[in-house]
């Protein structure tokens, strides 16, 4: 497919190839301009998976790298290229390029190997240092110790080292790029060896960002912005720039304008609302309606067709981590959040990842800078008087964002729930509740272990917790048949669930209560079972439905009872 911005391709990073090839490319150079005119030494900028950081490193490459020299083709129309000053400097300095992308390791040791690989890749792009008179002999054979299996002391002062050379060679401090330098640190924290890791990051970013006299500046690209103190010890020539800042607010991401060009120029003008409704919701400082780009790209590559493709590109394992052995009230709030409602929470941007375990803000604080949650409101009016903190009113993003964590939370439950999954509403539309018992006994039987993992929860907790993302599963699986609602007042109480249908004429509406089995008060589930629809008549909870106009006829009632990794379920 071709338009007059070129061929269409997903997942192209390289910028060079894009522009020597035609394709599709949405102008983002004025963050050259910008980020040279700022002047600051070391700038960390933190944004989204697939925002298109690594294709705006590799852009800054192109344009400062000797490596570039006299290629003014790949910058020609753009933005930058307008002032004479930067066709001035484009091609005239040394840059290094890092990334930590496929830094993912199980443990320590692949780590240490993996970073040491990745170096010596950059060690090998540069191996005419070896030739003249630029380098010793010690600094020769220094330059060819550099190699996978190094030492951490090694490798920690390795692109140190490697930008002395290059100032020498070329006359000029050199430009060191860094792309996705936390992903080894969520990778660690995940497989529990993060002291071990932050001690030689630390070590790492002193050496070759802090301490470094042949650094003309420094450009990191990250999701999330760790803590100074676990990494960044000491440093204060770093800028930090986070999804709420306003500085290149407009250089990652599509914005609406940019979006609807595109769509236009792709005879796909009619389905602009849509494309909001399903990608649209990104807020970057001050700028709203910020698109996901890989979304966007994919979404016109397959021919306007509408699906998750950005959040199905990654496995999110530390999200689901947090989510799957949260609290109970975590996973209160992300009801609220499927259903559309929005939470009120204090917000960190810098992660302690030590800390994530212990506090359950950090939870909604790596899911906003993850992107899976957007700012409504701040409220900052109780700061100046009081030791609280802000409170940053959050939703999901966008409809794609919320269709990924349906997708997430059922995975939960193992690998047979998604084929059984219609099964399980067909049965409960139909009044199965054979079907229904099967289904739960068996998922119940299969995956509760997963959620019995919670350091803090107690016995009575880990049940609900189990039932809690069921509920989550169950609730955007038939989103568009009814209006799902949970933990809401309605006659003298609060029920669990209640699904309204959409179309009374064809569906009835559902009320559903979940009771833990109490062996002292009840003698068996059967028994826990009635004391659960007894609660819905004696708390009348339908009274909000037919205050709706729905009889009570077509009000189903279900109690579902259990006990460890055992589940009944009844109805009247």
């Amino acid at each position: 497919m071709a338009s007059m911005f070129g061929k269409v391709a997903i997942g192209l990073q390289s910028f060079e190839e894009i522009r020597s090839k035609n394709i599709f490319y949405v102008d983002k150079t004025d963050f050259i301009r910008e980020w040279w005119e700022n002047e600051d030494s070391v700038t960390l900028i933190t944004r989204p998976r697939r925002f298109g950081k690594t294709l705006n490193l590799n852009m800054v490459e192109c344009f400062f790298s000797n490596n570039y020299a006299g290629r003014a083709d790949l910058f020609k129309g753009l933005s930058v290229w307008r002032e004479e000053k930067y066709r001035k400097l484009q091609g005239s300095y040394p840059v290094v390029f890092l990334s930590f992308a496929k830094v993912k390791s199980a443990d320590y040791e692949g780590m240490k190997y993996s970073i040491a690989n990745m170096i010596f890749e950059v060690y090998q792009e540069n191996r005419f240092l070896l030739e003249g008179e630029t380098l010793s002999d010690n600094e020769k054979e220094y330059f060819n110790s550099i190699k996978p299996g190094m030492s951490e002391a090694a490798a920690a002062d390795s692109i140190h080292v490697l930008t002395n050379f290059l100032s020498r060679y070329y006359g000029r401090n050199a430009i060191i790029l860094l792309d996705e330098y936390d992903t080894p640190m969520q990778e660690a924290w995940l497989s529990g060896y993060w002291d071990k890791a932050a001690g030689f990051f630390r070590s790492f970013f002193n050496a070759t960002f802090k301490t470094n006299l042949h650094i003309l500046r420094g450009l990191i690209t990250g999701i999330t912005r760790i803590s100074k103190e676990s990494i960044f010890s000491d440093f204060n020539n770093l800028e930090v720039v986070t999804t709420t800042s306003g500085k290149y607010a407009p250089c990652f991401g599509f914005t609406e304008q940019e979006v609807f060009r595109a769509l236009d120029d792709m005879g796909m003008g009619g389905e602009k609302q849509r494309v909001k409704n399903w990608y649209d919701g990104f807020t970057f400082g001050s700028i709203t309606d910020i698109y996901n780009p890989w979304s966007i790209v994919s979404f016109i590559a397959n021919g306007a067709k509408y699906k998750p493709y950005w959040a199905d590109t990654s496995s999110n394992g530390l999200v689901n981590r947090l989510i799957r052995e949260g609290s109970a009230d975590i996973k209160q709030k992300f009801e609220e959040l499927l259903e559309g409602q929005s939470i009120v929470t204090p917000v960190d941007e810098q992660m302690v990842y030590h800390q994530l375990a212990e506090d359950e803000n950090a939870v909604w604080s790596l899911l906003l800078a993850s992107g899976y949650l957007r700012v409504v409101s701040i409220d900052d009016t109780n700061i100046h008087n009081s030791l609280e903190e802000e409170k940053y009113e959050l939703t999901l993003t966008n409809h794609e964002v919320r269709r990924m964590f349906a997708k997430m939370i059922r995975g939960w439950f193992g690998g047979r729930v998604n084929a059984s999954y219609n099964d399980f509403i067909k049965a409960l539309i139909m009044d199965d509740v054979d079907a229904m018992n099967e289904f739960i006994n068996k998922i119940a039987l299969q995956s509760f272990s997963s959620f019995d993992i919670a350091k803090n929860a107690s016995c009575e907790d880990e049940p609900e917790r189990f039932y809690h993302g069921f509920v989550l599963g169950l609730m955007v699986g038939l989103e568009e048949r009814f209006t799902i609602t949970s933990n809401r007042e309605s006659g003298f109480g609060r029920y669990d669930v209640m699904l309204t249908p959409v179309n009374r004429e064809r569906d009835r509406a559902y009320i559903i209560e979940f009771k833990v089995y109490k062996p002292k008060k009840e003698k068996n589930l059967e028994e826990t079972v009635a004391n659960a629809l007894a609660q819905i008549r004696e708390k009348q909870y339908a009274a909000k439905l037919e205050a709706d106009g729905i009889v009570s006829e077509n009000i189903r009632k279900y109690g579902f009872a259990f006990a460890g990794k055992k589940c009944l379920i009844g109805t009247e």
